[in-house]
């Protein structure tokens, strides 16, 4: 289990190596039917020949369709690799660098949810680091060379994998998930399409949107990494969140809330990219690796009883986030603990579960494990947490389950 004197004299180096590391806001247009346009725009850059990388759920249902018409008409070459898994592994990014590769592709355009995303991050990581595995890619600034032009349109509004330099992908021989952290991913161009999140069922909206919110809270909550930028991005998220979600969540064709959404999990996105995640991630990636819990679903059930358990260390920031909200209290640990009822209250409202049902005992010391390598040192969390505390949460989702 992590030291905290080390965990923390890490962090203070992070922190201030991080103003080297040259953060950056992608470039997007928005608005309904925005991605009909993206075409020619990589057309006018020279580029003749593109990776699409999507997955086959979203080919069968046809989301794509618009685009690939759009891509004919400028005369945008492309080759479509979908063969990706909920939860993309090293594998998936192996023959979507061959695909890359054998085509003579210049670019890559992401469509889809986080799974197409970050799959496209590691084909552009593979190919302009061909020599290392993925293994050797996963970590903080592994990569650290250009890669290819790289768009990313996101059909859900939970992951910001548009606006991250983080790529979670999973080791198809262990189940082991872990991310690949580097600026050199992060995509330069999003398109925020609000049209694309229509179609959405309301399990999917209700937990790509409690997704894009624990990105938010985990951010503003925690230490040492962000800025005003980061801390104004994380605190307009929550806003957004907690003005559109349930209101996206009954009407999936409201196209107004789609796109306060969209922009929701944009700023959520960018908010974390500097100040990163906490253990609702660190544990919720065990879940979806193990046992294929969709990793939204982790983040909703998750996040609220880590919030909770961190106590007062965190009872500042989430009365700051009560205030965005219009949440009352008489004092911040009344705001706090109403600002935690609330994400509970949606949960329920949204049909979330409060707990998991297969969560294995054999599994739990494996889960701690992983948690606690991807957490510490590098996620400036507001309380260093030893194995027993990791123990308690995980008891705390499995009897609420």
């Amino acid at each position: 289990m992590a030291n905290r004197l080390y965990c923390r004299t890490f962090q203070a180096g992070m922190k201030i190596g991080n103003y080297f590391l040259g953060y950056r806001t992608p470039e997007y247009i928005e608005g309904p039917g925005s991605v009909k346009k993206l075409p020619k725009m990589i057309r006018d850059k020279g580029i003749y020949k593109v990776l699409l990388v999507t997955d086959q759920s979203l080919l069968k249902i046809g989301l794509p369709d618009g685009l690939i018409k759009a891509m004919d008409d400028a005369h945008l070459e492309y080759v479509i690799f979908a063969d990706i898994q909920p939860n993309p592994t090293d594998e998936n990014v192996e023959e979507g660098y061959r695909v890359f590769k054998e085509n003579y592709c210049q670019a890559i355009v992401a469509f889809g949810g986080g799974s197409p995303i970050d799959c496209a991050k590691g084909i552009a990581a593979k190919n302009a680091r061909p020599n290392k595995t993925i293994s050797q890619m996963q970590g903080v600034l592994k990569v650290h060379w250009p890669i290819v032009p790289f768009w990313a349109i996101p059909t859900t509004s939970g992951t910001g994998s548009e606006t991250t330099l983080a790529a979670v992908i999973t080791e198809a021989a262990t189940h082991h998930k872990a991310s690949i952290n580097d600026p050199s991913i992060l995509p330069r161009y999003a398109v925020l399409d609000p049209e694309l999140t229509v179609g959405l069922p309301k399990k999917i909206t209700a937990t790509t949107g409690m997704d894009a919110l624990c990105h938010a809270v985990e951010a503003y909550t925690n230490h040492f990494y962000n800025t005003k930028e980061e801390d104004d991005r994380a605190k307009e998220a929550v806003r957004l969140i907690h003005d559109y979600l349930y209101r996206a969540y009954e009407d999936g064709t409201d196209l107004k809330a789609r796109a306060k959404m969209q922009l929701a999990a944009f700023h959520a996105g960018r908010a974390f990219t500097r100040g990163c995640v906490g253990y609702v991630h660190a544990v919720g990636h065990t879940l979806g690796g193990l046992y294929g819990v969709p990793h939204g679903l982790a983040m909703a059930v998750i996040l609220p009883h880590v919030m909770r358990q961190f106590g007062p260390a965190v009872y500042d920031k989430l009365a700051d986030l009560a205030d965005v909200c219009g949440i009352q209290g008489a004092d911040k640990k009344e705001k706090a603990e109403a600002f935690i009822g609330w994400i509970e209250e949606m949960n329920r409202k949204m049909e979330i579960p409060a707990g998991f049902d297969c969560i294995r005992e054999e599994d739990i010391d494996q889960i701690i494990r992983w948690a606690d390598k991807e957490a510490n040192p590098l996620y400036p969390v507001p309380v260093i947490w030893k194995y027993k505390d990791f123990r308690k949460l995980i008891d705390t989702i499995r009897l609420t389950a």
